[in-house]
């Protein structure tokens, strides 16, 4: 049996008459914000910038390959173990966990930044791959923040600050969840639309939708928006406790890691969100209102390894039909958009407006539910 099909399991192994197959292995998404941390201490004991890089390169070069070497996993949870998965505290707690190395990752790469002998490139390349993994901690706040237990909600404001990102729980849950694979969505890109293009429109629609949400809810319970209920706000008060202690302690400079820290782990997320549903998009009904939203109003991605890496953010489609589902219950469907390859490449592929298009739009046109038809197509307007 291959690796792939280990992980995946199979009917003679019992991890998947359990829907345990994958249960050790999603520790990898615990480990895998760590990376700049193995980096610096890397850096340390040679004195060699390249091992600054080298999260960069596994992430963007490794992970894909392996992604094409160890294929897909097409495995589902039997419908018997899903109610028992669901509630596993183990898998609950790897998410718990995965929060704190995201705040030290922050605090080890920013004390190293301006501490450490670095030269331009050095220090450059140290804040750009913490923020790309600090994109991470937005996944890993993503994860936790559908669920309403009051940890979970607690550590997703601490993951969310990471970045400084607070308001995505209230924009993903009750703005893009709401919205998703219509015109309307700031977070659904667009046929034809380059990634470039969508940042300008997703990222300052995201913080608009987010507050006016956020502002109506708290009207209706008869509190201000300055309330400490306000959940962004939450957020964003852990974030000046964290990144403002950064700048306390280490100076100034800590200002210049933080600025490209974040701007990179903003964008992160744009590129998860830009390839989650790009030209993808929902019916009106008769009475005016949108078709609730399906499975295959998402691009889905099996690839074992990224998905191990990103606690099953690649099955999107059953996350969106789904959304209370946690990661390790996520099912695969059958005549779903599919992506050719995991998260990683695909960002890659983003990147080359030019080259998305080429493998993309041929791929959205050629769907069943679209088939050519430019009126089922969200594009532009």
């Amino acid at each position: 049996m291959n690796i792939s099909a280990m992980l995946a399991g199979s009917s003679s192994d019992p991890g998947t008459r359990t829907g345990d197959a994958k249960r050790h292995a999603w520790l990898l998404s615990v480990v895998y914000p760590l990376f700049p941390v193995y980096a610096i201490g890397l850096h340390a004991w040679t004195g060699r910038e390249v091992w600054l890089v080298v999260p960069i390169l596994f992430t963007y070069g490794l992970v894909p390959l392996l992604d094409a070497l160890l294929g897909e996993d097409n495995s589902n949870p039997p419908d018997r173990e899903v109610a028992r998965l669901q509630n596993d505290r183990y898998y609950r707690m790897l998410t718990w966990l995965t929060v704190p190395l995201h705040v030290i990752a922050l605090v080890a790469a920013c004390s190293y930044f301006v501490l450490a002998d670095l030269s331009p490139f050095g220090a450059t390349v140290l804040a750009i791959t913490t923020g790309l993994f600090s994109g991470l901690s937005v996944n890993t706040g993503h994860e936790m923040g559908h669920h309403r237990h009051p940890i979970d909600q607690a550590l997703t404001r601490v993951a969310l600050a990471v970045p400084g990102y607070g308001h995505f729980t209230v924009e993903h849950n009750f703005g893009h969840h709401r919205a998703v694979a219509t015109p309307e969505d700031h977070a659904s890109a667009r046929l034809n639309e380059s990634i470039y293009r969508f940042a300008l429109r997703e990222i300052p629609g995201g913080l608009r939708r987010s507050w006016r949400i956020e502002t109506e809810r708290l009207a209706r319970r008869g509190r201000r928006w300055y309330s400490w209920h306000n959940t962004i706000l939450q957020s964003h008060a852990i974030a000046l406790l964290l990144q403002g202690g950064l700048v306390l302690a280490l100076g100034w400079p800590a200002v210049l890691f933080l600025l490209l820290h974040n701007a990179i782990a903003w964008f992160q997320l744009t590129s998860a969100n830009y390839v989650e549903h790009y030209g993808l998009l929902r019916e009106r009904r008769n009475d005016g209102e949108y078709e609730r939203c399906q499975p295959h109003h998402s691009w889905n991605s099996n690839h074992l390894m990224s998905n191990l890496l990103l606690f099953h953010l690649e099955r999107h489609s059953d996350h969106h039909a789904h959304p209370g589902r946690r990661y390790q219950c996520l099912r695969d469907f059958d005549h779903v958009p599919r992506l050719p390859s995991g998260y990683f490449g695909m960002f890659l592929l983003a990147y080359l407006p030019p080259l998305w298009f080429r493998v993309m739009n041929p791929r959205l046109m050629d769907l069943p539910h679209v088939q050519g038809d430019l009126s089922r197509i969200n594009r532009q307007l």
